[in-house]
Protein backbone atom coordinates (compact mmCIF):
# COMPACT_ATOMS: atom_id res chain seq x y z
CA UNK A 1 0.00 0.00 0.00
CA UNK A 2 2.90 2.36 0.68
CA UNK A 3 4.24 1.65 -2.81
CA UNK A 4 0.80 2.40 -4.21
CA UNK A 5 0.66 5.72 -2.32
CA UNK A 6 4.06 6.73 -3.67
CA UNK A 7 3.06 5.72 -7.21
CA UNK A 8 -0.13 7.77 -7.00
CA UNK A 9 1.83 10.76 -5.74
CA UNK A 10 4.14 10.51 -8.76
CA UNK A 11 1.10 10.16 -10.99
CA UNK A 12 -0.34 13.37 -9.55
CA UNK A 13 2.89 15.20 -10.37
CA UNK A 14 2.93 13.81 -13.91
CA UNK A 15 -0.70 14.89 -14.35
CA UNK A 16 0.18 18.38 -13.13
CA UNK A 17 2.95 18.56 -15.75
CA UNK A 18 0.50 17.47 -18.44
CA UNK A 19 -1.97 20.12 -17.28
CA UNK A 20 0.79 22.74 -17.49
CA UNK A 21 1.60 21.79 -21.07
CA UNK A 22 -2.09 21.81 -22.02
CA UNK A 23 -2.67 25.18 -20.33
CA UNK A 24 0.26 26.78 -22.13
CA UNK A 25 -0.90 25.35 -25.46
CA UNK A 26 -4.46 26.58 -24.86
CA UNK A 27 -3.18 30.07 -24.07
CA UNK A 28 -1.12 30.19 -27.26
CA UNK A 29 -4.03 28.90 -29.35
CA UNK A 30 -6.46 31.40 -27.83
CA UNK A 31 -4.08 34.30 -28.37
CA UNK A 32 -3.69 33.36 -32.04
CA UNK A 33 -7.46 33.17 -32.47
CA UNK A 34 -7.96 36.52 -30.75
CA UNK A 35 -5.27 38.12 -32.92
CA UNK A 36 -6.98 36.83 -36.08
CA UNK A 37 -10.24 38.31 -34.77
CA UNK A 38 -8.59 41.73 -34.59
CA UNK A 39 -8.26 42.05 -30.82
CA UNK A 40 -5.74 44.65 -29.65
CA UNK A 41 -2.34 43.32 -28.60
CA UNK A 42 -2.82 44.34 -24.96
CA UNK A 43 -6.11 42.44 -24.86
CA UNK A 44 -4.71 39.13 -26.12
CA UNK A 45 -5.12 36.30 -23.62
CA UNK A 46 -7.89 37.99 -21.70
CA UNK A 47 -10.11 35.47 -19.92
CA UNK A 48 -7.80 32.50 -20.56
CA UNK A 49 -6.78 32.14 -16.92
CA UNK A 50 -10.39 32.26 -15.80
CA UNK A 51 -11.30 29.44 -18.21
CA UNK A 52 -8.43 27.33 -16.90
CA UNK A 53 -9.57 27.98 -13.33
CA UNK A 54 -13.12 26.92 -14.11
CA UNK A 55 -11.89 23.77 -15.88
CA UNK A 56 -9.86 22.85 -12.79
CA UNK A 57 -12.69 23.81 -10.39
CA UNK A 58 -10.56 26.65 -9.05
CA UNK A 59 -11.15 30.38 -8.77
CA UNK A 60 -10.26 32.56 -11.79
CA UNK A 61 -7.52 34.14 -9.68
CA UNK A 62 -6.05 30.73 -9.02
CA UNK A 63 -6.50 29.92 -12.72
CA UNK A 64 -4.37 32.91 -13.70
CA UNK A 65 -1.64 31.80 -11.30
CA UNK A 66 -1.73 28.28 -12.72
CA UNK A 67 -1.52 29.68 -16.24
CA UNK A 68 1.49 31.80 -15.30
CA UNK A 69 3.15 28.74 -13.78
CA UNK A 70 2.45 26.71 -16.89
CA UNK A 71 3.89 29.31 -19.27
CA UNK A 72 7.10 29.68 -17.26
CA UNK A 73 7.59 25.92 -16.89
CA UNK A 74 7.12 25.26 -20.59
CA UNK A 75 9.20 28.18 -21.86
CA UNK A 76 11.84 29.02 -19.25
CA UNK A 77 12.33 26.13 -16.81
CA UNK A 78 12.50 22.83 -18.70
CA UNK A 79 14.38 20.99 -15.93
CA UNK A 80 11.69 21.84 -13.39
CA UNK A 81 9.01 20.67 -15.81
CA UNK A 82 10.90 17.40 -16.38
CA UNK A 83 11.27 16.85 -12.62
CA UNK A 84 7.51 17.41 -12.28
CA UNK A 85 6.79 15.02 -15.15
CA UNK A 86 8.76 12.14 -13.62
CA UNK A 87 7.25 12.68 -10.17
CA UNK A 88 10.37 13.94 -8.36
CA UNK A 89 8.79 17.36 -7.80
CA UNK A 90 5.25 18.17 -6.68
CA UNK A 91 3.23 20.97 -8.27
CA UNK A 92 3.61 23.05 -5.10
CA UNK A 93 7.41 22.72 -5.07
CA UNK A 94 7.52 23.56 -8.76
CA UNK A 95 5.57 26.69 -7.84
CA UNK A 96 8.18 27.51 -5.20
CA UNK A 97 10.95 27.24 -7.79
CA UNK A 98 9.10 29.56 -10.14
CA UNK A 99 8.22 32.02 -7.39
CA UNK A 100 11.73 32.29 -5.99
CA UNK A 101 13.24 32.99 -9.43
CA UNK A 102 10.69 35.60 -10.47
CA UNK A 103 13.15 38.47 -9.92
CA UNK A 104 15.79 37.03 -12.25
CA UNK A 105 16.33 37.53 -15.94
CA UNK A 106 15.27 34.72 -18.24
CA UNK A 107 18.88 33.67 -18.70
CA UNK A 108 19.62 33.58 -14.95
CA UNK A 109 16.36 31.80 -14.25
CA UNK A 110 17.43 29.09 -16.70
CA UNK A 111 20.72 28.71 -14.86
CA UNK A 112 18.97 28.27 -11.50
CA UNK A 113 16.64 25.78 -13.15
CA UNK A 114 19.59 23.73 -14.43
CA UNK A 115 21.55 23.84 -11.16
CA UNK A 116 18.69 23.10 -8.76
CA UNK A 117 16.12 21.11 -10.79
CA UNK A 118 18.69 19.47 -13.05
CA UNK A 119 20.02 17.47 -10.10
CA UNK A 120 17.10 15.06 -9.61
CA UNK A 121 18.79 13.07 -6.84
CA UNK A 122 19.58 16.18 -4.83
CA UNK A 123 16.19 17.75 -5.59
CA UNK A 124 14.28 14.76 -4.26
CA UNK A 125 15.90 15.11 -0.84
CA UNK A 126 14.95 18.77 -0.38
CA UNK A 127 11.95 19.85 1.72
CA UNK A 128 10.10 23.11 1.10
CA UNK A 129 12.36 25.29 3.26
CA UNK A 130 15.54 23.67 2.04
CA UNK A 131 14.41 24.11 -1.56
CA UNK A 132 13.68 27.80 -1.02
CA UNK A 133 17.05 28.30 0.67
CA UNK A 134 18.85 26.50 -2.17
CA UNK A 135 17.15 28.56 -4.87
CA UNK A 136 17.78 31.84 -3.04
CA UNK A 137 21.43 30.96 -2.54
CA UNK A 138 21.98 30.26 -6.23
CA UNK A 139 19.92 33.26 -7.31
CA UNK A 140 21.85 35.63 -5.05
CA UNK A 141 25.12 34.36 -6.48
CA UNK A 142 23.90 35.06 -10.01
CA UNK A 143 22.29 38.48 -9.48
CA UNK A 144 22.49 39.89 -5.97
CA UNK A 145 21.14 43.26 -7.14
CA UNK A 146 17.92 41.70 -8.46
CA UNK A 147 17.33 39.85 -5.19
CA UNK A 148 17.80 43.04 -3.16
CA UNK A 149 15.48 44.98 -5.46
CA UNK A 150 12.84 42.28 -5.09
CA UNK A 151 12.93 42.61 -1.31
CA UNK A 152 12.56 46.39 -1.61
CA UNK A 153 9.65 46.10 -4.04
CA UNK A 154 7.88 43.55 -1.84
CA UNK A 155 6.96 46.39 0.54
CA UNK A 156 4.45 47.58 -2.06
CA UNK A 157 2.51 44.34 -1.57
CA UNK A 158 1.61 45.02 2.07
CA UNK A 159 -2.08 44.57 2.90
CA UNK A 160 -4.61 43.64 5.57
CA UNK A 161 -7.26 40.95 5.05
CA UNK A 162 -10.15 39.53 7.03
CA UNK A 163 -11.57 36.05 6.55
CA UNK A 164 -13.95 33.81 8.53
CA UNK A 165 -12.70 31.45 11.22
CA UNK A 166 -14.61 28.65 12.98
CA UNK A 167 -17.01 29.35 15.86
CA UNK A 168 -18.02 32.93 14.92
CA UNK A 169 -14.43 34.18 14.93
CA UNK A 170 -12.37 35.87 12.21
CA UNK A 171 -8.75 35.95 11.07
CA UNK A 172 -7.44 39.51 10.72
CA UNK A 173 -4.17 39.17 8.83
CA UNK A 174 -1.61 41.84 7.97
CA UNK A 175 1.27 41.37 5.54
CA UNK A 176 3.86 43.93 6.69
CA UNK A 177 7.53 44.71 6.18
CA UNK A 178 9.50 42.59 8.61
CA UNK A 179 10.59 45.49 10.84
CA UNK A 180 7.02 46.76 11.19
CA UNK A 181 5.56 43.32 11.77
CA UNK A 182 8.10 42.44 14.44
CA UNK A 183 7.62 45.86 16.02
CA UNK A 184 3.84 45.48 16.26
CA UNK A 185 4.15 42.02 17.77
CA UNK A 186 6.76 43.23 20.28
CA UNK A 187 4.52 46.08 21.46
CA UNK A 188 1.55 43.75 21.91
CA UNK A 189 3.74 41.24 23.74
CA UNK A 190 5.10 43.86 26.13
CA UNK A 191 1.62 45.14 26.92
CA UNK A 192 0.39 41.59 27.56
CA UNK A 193 3.32 40.91 29.89
CA UNK A 194 2.71 44.19 31.74
CA UNK A 195 -0.99 43.55 32.31
CA UNK A 196 -0.40 39.94 33.29
CA UNK A 197 2.16 41.07 35.87
CA UNK A 198 -0.42 43.57 37.17
CA UNK A 199 -2.88 40.76 37.80
CA UNK A 200 -4.97 40.72 34.62
CA UNK A 201 -6.72 37.34 34.52
CA UNK A 202 -6.95 37.17 30.73
CA UNK A 203 -4.60 34.91 28.80
CA UNK A 204 -1.58 36.44 27.07
CA UNK A 205 -3.05 35.86 23.62
CA UNK A 206 -6.39 37.35 24.70
CA UNK A 207 -4.70 40.52 25.97
CA UNK A 208 -2.71 40.89 22.75
CA UNK A 209 -5.86 40.49 20.64
CA UNK A 210 -7.85 42.98 22.74
CA UNK A 211 -4.99 45.49 22.73
CA UNK A 212 -4.75 45.27 18.95
CA UNK A 213 -8.46 46.07 18.58
CA UNK A 214 -8.31 48.91 21.10
CA UNK A 215 -5.31 50.60 19.52
CA UNK A 216 -6.55 50.24 15.96
CA UNK A 217 -10.09 51.48 16.70
CA UNK A 218 -9.25 54.00 19.42
CA UNK A 219 -11.82 52.46 21.76
CA UNK A 220 -11.20 52.10 25.48
CA UNK A 221 -12.26 48.45 25.40
CA UNK A 222 -12.21 45.95 22.57
CA UNK A 223 -15.91 45.19 23.16
CA UNK A 224 -16.92 48.81 22.56
CA UNK A 225 -16.44 48.80 18.79
CA UNK A 226 -19.35 50.30 16.86
CA UNK A 227 -20.46 47.99 14.09
CA UNK A 228 -23.26 47.46 11.62
CA UNK A 229 -24.16 43.81 11.12
CA UNK A 230 -26.29 42.52 8.26
CA UNK A 231 -28.07 39.52 9.69
CA UNK A 232 -30.01 37.21 7.36
CA UNK A 233 -32.44 34.84 9.05
CA UNK A 234 -35.98 33.50 8.69
CA UNK A 235 -38.80 34.64 10.95
CA UNK A 236 -38.92 31.17 12.49
CA UNK A 237 -35.26 31.35 13.47
CA UNK A 238 -35.68 34.88 14.83
CA UNK A 239 -38.85 34.23 16.87
CA UNK A 240 -38.07 30.74 18.20
CA UNK A 241 -38.64 30.75 21.94
CA UNK A 242 -40.50 34.07 21.76
CA UNK A 243 -43.84 33.17 20.16
CA UNK A 244 -46.08 30.23 21.15
CA UNK A 245 -45.71 27.06 19.12
CA UNK A 246 -49.03 27.59 17.33
CA UNK A 247 -47.97 30.99 16.13
CA UNK A 248 -44.59 29.65 15.08
CA UNK A 249 -46.29 27.02 12.96
CA UNK A 250 -48.09 29.78 11.04
CA UNK A 251 -44.82 31.47 10.07
CA UNK A 252 -44.26 29.09 7.15
CA UNK A 253 -46.61 28.14 4.31
CA UNK A 254 -48.45 24.86 4.66
CA UNK A 255 -46.49 21.95 3.23
CA UNK A 256 -43.27 23.93 2.86
CA UNK A 257 -40.41 22.43 4.87
CA UNK A 258 -38.15 24.89 6.65
CA UNK A 259 -34.66 23.78 5.67
CA UNK A 260 -35.24 20.29 7.03
CA UNK A 261 -34.36 21.27 10.60
CA UNK A 262 -36.40 21.67 13.79
CA UNK A 263 -38.34 24.89 14.35
CA UNK A 264 -36.01 27.78 15.07
CA UNK A 265 -32.88 25.66 14.63
CA UNK A 266 -32.04 26.82 11.12
CA UNK A 267 -28.90 28.97 11.19
CA UNK A 268 -28.62 32.63 10.30
CA UNK A 269 -26.06 34.28 8.04
CA UNK A 270 -23.81 37.22 8.88
CA UNK A 271 -22.88 39.10 5.72
CA UNK A 272 -19.13 39.04 5.31
CA UNK A 273 -18.73 36.08 7.64
CA UNK A 274 -21.07 33.21 6.85
CA UNK A 275 -23.35 30.83 8.72
CA UNK A 276 -23.81 31.38 12.46
CA UNK A 277 -25.95 29.42 14.98
CA UNK A 278 -29.53 30.62 15.31
CA UNK A 279 -29.26 31.04 19.07
CA UNK A 280 -26.11 33.15 18.65
CA UNK A 281 -27.99 35.39 16.21
CA UNK A 282 -30.98 35.71 18.57
CA UNK A 283 -28.66 36.61 21.44
CA UNK A 284 -27.05 39.28 19.27
CA UNK A 285 -30.42 40.86 18.49
CA UNK A 286 -31.77 40.61 22.02
CA UNK A 287 -28.54 41.81 23.54
CA UNK A 288 -28.16 38.74 25.79
CA UNK A 289 -24.97 37.22 24.36
CA UNK A 290 -22.37 35.91 26.82
CA UNK A 291 -19.85 38.62 25.91
CA UNK A 292 -22.15 41.58 25.32
CA UNK A 293 -23.79 42.18 28.68
CA UNK A 294 -27.51 42.89 28.79
CA UNK A 295 -29.73 45.19 26.82
CA UNK A 296 -32.86 45.25 24.74
CA UNK A 297 -33.70 45.64 21.11
CA UNK A 298 -37.06 45.42 19.38
CA UNK A 299 -37.08 43.09 16.38
CA UNK A 300 -39.26 44.64 13.72
CA UNK A 301 -40.32 42.40 10.83
CA UNK A 302 -39.25 43.03 7.28
CA UNK A 303 -36.36 45.03 5.86
CA UNK A 304 -35.30 47.71 8.29
CA UNK A 305 -32.92 48.88 10.95
CA UNK A 306 -33.24 48.67 14.70
CA UNK A 307 -30.76 50.11 17.11
CA UNK A 308 -29.87 47.91 20.05
CA UNK A 309 -27.43 48.33 22.91
CA UNK A 310 -26.19 44.93 24.11
CA UNK A 311 -23.82 46.89 26.34
CA UNK A 312 -24.21 50.55 27.40
CA UNK A 313 -20.77 51.24 25.91
CA UNK A 314 -21.40 49.37 22.68
CA UNK A 315 -23.47 50.46 19.69
CA UNK A 316 -24.65 47.85 17.21
CA UNK A 317 -26.79 48.49 14.15
CA UNK A 318 -28.64 45.49 12.79
CA UNK A 319 -29.98 45.30 9.26
CA UNK A 320 -32.31 42.31 9.23
CA UNK A 321 -32.89 40.72 5.83
CA UNK A 322 -35.61 38.09 5.73
CA UNK A 323 -35.49 34.96 3.62
CA UNK A 324 -38.39 32.89 2.29
CA UNK A 325 -38.66 29.59 4.24
CA UNK A 326 -37.76 26.54 2.21
CA UNK A 327 -35.96 28.23 -0.69
CA UNK A 328 -33.89 30.75 1.28
CA UNK A 329 -34.69 33.40 -1.35
CA UNK A 330 -34.50 37.04 -0.26
CA UNK A 331 -37.18 39.56 -1.22
CA UNK A 332 -36.32 41.20 -4.55
CA UNK A 333 -35.48 44.80 -5.42
CA UNK A 334 -35.07 46.62 -8.72
CA UNK A 335 -34.05 50.01 -10.08
CA UNK A 336 -34.24 51.94 -13.32
CA UNK A 337 -30.72 53.27 -12.87
CA UNK A 338 -27.84 51.91 -14.95
CA UNK A 339 -25.54 51.88 -11.93
CA UNK A 340 -26.56 49.66 -9.06
CA UNK A 341 -27.90 51.86 -6.23
CA UNK A 342 -26.53 51.44 -2.72
CA UNK A 343 -29.64 49.74 -1.37
CA UNK A 344 -29.69 47.17 -4.15
CA UNK A 345 -25.94 46.67 -3.79
CA UNK A 346 -26.44 45.86 -0.10
CA UNK A 347 -29.14 43.41 -1.03
CA UNK A 348 -26.98 41.65 -3.65
CA UNK A 349 -24.03 41.50 -1.25
CA UNK A 350 -26.22 39.88 1.39
CA UNK A 351 -27.72 37.42 -1.09
CA UNK A 352 -24.51 36.35 -2.83
CA UNK A 353 -22.07 36.81 0.10
CA UNK A 354 -18.97 36.21 -2.05
CA UNK A 355 -18.10 36.29 -5.75
CA UNK A 356 -20.68 34.26 -7.66
CA UNK A 357 -18.28 32.81 -10.22
CA UNK A 358 -18.03 29.07 -9.49
CA UNK A 359 -15.14 28.07 -7.17
CA UNK A 360 -14.04 31.66 -6.65
CA UNK A 361 -15.17 32.78 -3.17
CA UNK A 362 -13.33 36.12 -3.29
CA UNK A 363 -14.95 39.21 -1.71
CA UNK A 364 -17.50 41.01 -3.87
CA UNK A 365 -16.05 44.14 -5.46
CA UNK A 366 -18.29 44.68 -8.52
CA UNK A 367 -22.04 44.41 -9.07
CA UNK A 368 -22.37 42.96 -12.54
CA UNK A 369 -25.35 42.97 -14.90
CA UNK A 370 -25.87 39.35 -15.97
CA UNK A 371 -27.43 40.58 -19.21
CA UNK A 372 -25.59 43.84 -20.03
CA UNK A 373 -27.55 47.09 -20.06
CA UNK A 374 -26.47 47.60 -23.68
CA UNK A 375 -28.38 44.41 -24.51
CA UNK A 376 -31.52 45.42 -22.61
CA UNK A 377 -30.60 44.06 -19.18
CA UNK A 378 -32.33 45.63 -16.20
CA UNK A 379 -30.81 46.93 -13.00
CA UNK A 380 -32.69 44.50 -10.80
CA UNK A 381 -31.94 41.85 -8.21
CA UNK A 382 -32.63 39.18 -10.83
CA UNK A 383 -30.19 40.66 -13.35
CA UNK A 384 -27.36 41.65 -10.99
CA UNK A 385 -24.79 39.39 -9.40
CA UNK A 386 -21.88 40.07 -7.09
CA UNK A 387 -18.44 39.39 -8.61
CA UNK A 388 -14.85 40.07 -7.66
CA UNK A 389 -12.92 42.43 -9.89
CA UNK A 390 -10.99 39.66 -11.66
CA UNK A 391 -14.10 37.62 -12.50
CA UNK A 392 -15.99 40.64 -13.76
CA UNK A 393 -13.12 41.57 -16.07
CA UNK A 394 -12.79 37.98 -17.30
CA UNK A 395 -16.51 37.87 -18.08
CA UNK A 396 -16.14 40.92 -20.33
CA UNK A 397 -13.68 39.11 -22.61
CA UNK A 398 -14.91 38.24 -26.12
CA UNK A 399 -17.00 35.08 -26.32
CA UNK A 400 -18.26 35.05 -22.72
CA UNK A 401 -22.02 35.08 -22.16
CA UNK A 402 -24.32 34.81 -19.15
CA UNK A 403 -28.06 34.24 -18.81
CA UNK A 404 -30.64 33.83 -16.07
CA UNK A 405 -31.56 30.27 -15.17
CA UNK A 406 -35.19 31.20 -15.82
CA UNK A 407 -34.22 31.75 -19.45
CA UNK A 408 -35.45 28.74 -21.54
CA UNK A 409 -31.95 28.13 -22.91
CA UNK A 410 -30.37 28.25 -19.47
CA UNK A 411 -33.03 26.04 -17.94
CA UNK A 412 -32.02 23.16 -20.18
CA UNK A 413 -28.46 23.37 -18.86
CA UNK A 414 -29.41 23.58 -15.19
CA UNK A 415 -31.87 20.79 -14.69
CA UNK A 416 -30.40 20.05 -11.28
CA UNK A 417 -30.58 23.61 -10.01
CA UNK A 418 -32.51 24.27 -6.79
CA UNK A 419 -35.70 26.24 -7.50
CA UNK A 420 -36.41 29.57 -5.90
CA UNK A 421 -32.85 30.90 -5.62
CA UNK A 422 -31.06 33.18 -8.04
CA UNK A 423 -29.17 31.14 -10.65
CA UNK A 424 -26.87 32.31 -13.46
CA UNK A 425 -25.33 30.21 -16.24
CA UNK A 426 -22.02 31.49 -17.59
CA UNK A 427 -20.70 30.15 -20.92
CA UNK A 428 -17.04 30.53 -21.89
CA UNK A 429 -15.70 30.97 -25.46
CA UNK A 430 -15.03 27.23 -25.71
CA UNK A 431 -18.74 26.50 -25.18
CA UNK A 432 -18.41 25.13 -21.65
CA UNK A 433 -21.18 26.25 -19.29
CA UNK A 434 -20.98 26.71 -15.53
CA UNK A 435 -23.96 27.23 -13.23
CA UNK A 436 -23.92 29.41 -10.15
CA UNK A 437 -26.77 29.51 -7.63
CA UNK A 438 -26.99 31.98 -4.75
CA UNK A 439 -26.18 30.21 -1.48
CA UNK A 440 -29.06 29.04 0.68
CA UNK A 441 -29.75 30.45 4.11
CA UNK A 442 -28.42 27.25 5.65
Amino acid sequence: MIDEIRLLEELKSAAAAAQARAAAAFDASTRRAQARAGLAAEELGRGVGAQIGLARRESPHRGNRLLGLAKILTTEMPCTLQALSVGVLSEWRATLLVRETACLSRQDRGRVDAVVAGDLAGLEALGDRALIARVRSVAYGLDAHAVVNRAAKAVEGRYVSCRPAPDTMTYLTGLLPVAQGVGVFAVLSREADRLRAAGDCRGRGQIMADTLVERVTGQVRAEDVRVEVQLVMTDRALLAGVLPAGVMDSCAPVGVPVSGVPDGSEPAVLAGYGVVPAQWARDLIRGSGPDTGSGSGRAAPGWGRARVRPDPRTEVWLRRLYAVPGSGRLVGMDSKARLVPKGLARFIAARDRVCRMPWCGAPIRHFDHVVPVREGGLTSAGNVQGLCEACNQAKEAPGWTAVHASDPVAATRTASRRPGRHTVVTTTPTGHSYSSTAPPLC
